[in-house]
């Protein structure tokens, strides 16, 4: 019998974390538009796949919706925390959810890489989530703060992943019944 490692993540394991991808925020970032086609992948193969997703926005008043493009494809009770907070768990409501998940991997994307993204991933390390930031999905307004960001998280214990890895990681094997949607998801291009 095959033994898979427990460092991969399977649609039962992980939960995809959408953070703050929001109109105005996109714009301001360097990449707005690949981290949204990947956010995109990430959210079709999740759904495809059956993999739970949550979504944040920060401050939404100020800073618009989450951008049509995703907002579109999220499945019909999608939680969506609206926050002021900069991390995620200082929202009571989703620590005592993600508490009582059974899931051990956060996969998470979004916006800024620096502030938001970043102080959410130590707040879920702290709670014992194991955090794999997908960093072609994730963004900020200047690279130098992205780097940073990246070189912290690492060392603090979060694994460093992209969009595909995740997709096919999910996927696990071409005799996967959605196997055909991944590899669909994979081949797309950005206009």
């Amino acid at each position: 019998m095959y033994n898979r490692s427990f460092s991969l993540a399977s649609p039962q394991n992980s939960l995809l974390l959408l953070i703050d991808v929001q109109e105005r925020l996109v714009q301001s970032v360097f990449g707005g538009d690949m981290l949204t086609f990947n956010v995109q992948r990430l959210i079709n193969s999740a759904n495809v796949l059956g993999t739970s997703v949550i979504v944040s926005e920060q401050y939404p008043e100020k800073l618009g919706a989450t951008v049509p493009g995703i907002s579109q494809i999220l499945l019909t009770g999608t939680k969506i925390f609206t926050k002021k907070s900069f991390s995620i768990c200082a929202i009571p409501e989703f620590s005592d959810l993600i508490e009582n998940e059974p899931v051990t991997k956060m996969i998470i994307c979004g916006i800024e890489l620096h502030v938001c993204v970043l102080q959410s991933a130590f707040d879920l390390l702290l709670l014992g989530k194991e955090v794999l930031i997908v960093t072609d999905a994730c963004s900020c307004r200047f690279l130098n703060d992205y780097d940073m960001a990246l070189r912290r998280l690492e060392s603090a214990g979060a694994t460093l992943t992209t969009t595909e890895t995740v997709m096919f990681e999910w996927c696990e094997s071409a005799d996967n019944i959605a196997f055909k949607s991944i590899s669909r998801f994979a081949k797309e291009r950005i206009n």
